[in-house]
């Protein structure tokens, strides 16, 4: 029921990711169907969608980063859209508490509330992963790890000491999921065009992939697993299973099972957790993430919602399980939000978060990818076009599906570009500064890298 007022209600969603954009577009559409007066604020630390998908793409030199941030402005018309971190939220005061880009706190009313705070990489207590390894949630992580790679291959090819030069030529990624696996498949390409660059010899080049579980990619099963592990192992990739990080320092690594791995680079990609700023909220979580029922709102807080990475939703077709942490499930809620927040206004009928899996799709480089569209398993070339086809349909803008469409082209016709740009240095990718929802109070000049949520 809506409540009563002497104002128009207001309906503020916090958190621009795949579930906050989709529930902002497609409310809003909503309000302006019923001639609603409600108004809609999305509250996102970045003015963008981070179309996370195509990261490693990113990371890997093939695209620019500019194509995979969907301009807010551009895309939720109708929508006030406030550039801010929230500290707060006060449910009996129906407030929310967020910095500006100053840093100034204020405050914003809401009648109906929805969390789409996203989550930030999943991470250990292994000494030295805070300071020595990078992650892939943001664009400038994305950047670090490509301008660092030149970088660190560039100075191999003039370092005097050949142990030192060894390292610098070895990239570690730790975690096979399918983030993790693209990742070191866009390495792959990467490490060739910048060995002939160089003129470092690619058996000089060592690409290891590491992974705590006996297999890689759970998420599109066995065969297509082993297939992708096969391409992977053909281009020159060891892979460990059974084993992850136990330190990490500036040089080197050093594995559960013993083993000592010398490298200035450590991608960490072993999943996600829920932004930090769910444990404040004083609400029942599973797993870290906010419960809520199967319509997505928040049990016992009327007028709150919460979906995305943020919320244990469950999984109807897997009872007893909730739903992972993806885009795909993530964009899905956002419309099941929508239409359940414009129900509890008045305009509509609520309904439950029911998903249909259409399947998952690997980028394994030039020339190759696995998927599993709507069940049917492919692998090689039909999956590459159907990889491409399915983020060119995705992305929910018609100038970025247009700006990633040209990429592709030009990496079928042209080498691959090795550019160090230069603008995301160290400091500003570590996972504290460049993922977590708010940032240090000592550092608004680094805001610019943090995770949209």
């Amino acid at each position: 029921m809506t409540r009563e007022t002497d104002h128009a209600p207001s309906v503020v969603i916090v958190g621009s990711g795949f579930a906050g954009f989709e529930c902002a577009r497609r409310l809003r559409s909503l309000l302006r169907r019923r001639r609603s007066p409600a108004t809609v604020t999305l509250i996102s630390p970045v003015d963008y969608l981070l179309y996370t998908p195509l990261l490693p793409d990113v990371a890997g030199g093939v695209i620019d980063p500019r194509f995979v941030t969907i301009p807010l402005s551009d895309n939720l018309s109708g929508v006030r859209l406030i550039r801010g971190y929230v500290d707060a939220v006060d449910f009996p005061a129906r407030t929310v508490r967020f910095r500006d880009q100053e840093n100034a706190t204020q405050e914003l009313a809401w009648d109906r509330l929805v969390l789409t705070l996203g989550s930030i990489t999943r991470r250990f207590d292994i000494p030295g992963l805070a300071e020595h390894a990078h992650g892939l949630k943001s664009i400038v992580e994305a950047l670090y790890l490509r301008d660092h790679i030149l970088e660190q291959f560039e100075l191999a090819s003039i370092d005097c000491n050949p142990h030192r030069a060894r390292a610098r030529k070895t990239i570690v990624v730790v975690g096979a999921s399918y983030s993790g696996t693209e990742l070191i498949a866009q390495f792959c390409a990467m490490a060739e065009a910048a060995g002939r660059k160089f003129q470092i010899p690619r058996d000089d080049i060592r690409l290891l992939l590491v992974e705590r579980s006996g297999r890689m990619m759970p998420e599109i099963g066995p065969k297509l697993a082993a297939r992708a592990e096969r391409v992977l192992r053909r281009r020159g990739v060891q892979i460990h299973m059974g084993t992850t990080l136990t330190e990490v320092g500036p040089d080197y690594v050093i594995l559960t099972d013993g083993t000592r791995i010398d490298t200035y680079t450590v991608a960490w990609l072993t999943g996600v957790v829920a932004s930090p700023l769910i444990a404040t909220l004083g609400l029942p979580t599973e797993r870290g993430r906010l419960k809520v029922g199967a319509d997505l709102a928040v049990p016992g807080m009327p007028g709150v919602f919460a979906g995305g990475d943020a919320a244990a939703v469950a999984d109807v077709t897997n009872p007893g399980r909730i739903t992972p942490p993806t885009a795909q499930h993530a964009t899905r809620q956002g419309k099941t939000l929508a239409k359940n927040v414009s129900a509890s206004l008045g305009y509509g009928a609520s309904r439950e978060y029911r998903h249909r899996d259409l399947g998952t799709v690997v980028d394994l480089g030039p020339g190759f990818a696995v998927a599993n569209p709507l069940n049917v398993h492919m692998s090689g070339l039909p999956a590459k076009l159907v990889t491409r086809g399915y983020h060119l349909y995705a992305i929910p803008s018609a100038a970025n599906r247009w700006a990633v469409f040209t990429a592709y082209l030009t990496a079928l016709l042209f080498p691959r570009p090795l550019v160090s740009l230069g603008v995301a240095p160290s400091s500003i990718a570590r996972f504290s500064v460049s993922e977590e929802f708010a940032p240090p109070e000592d550092a608004p000049h680094r805001r610019s890298g943090l995770s949209p949520g």
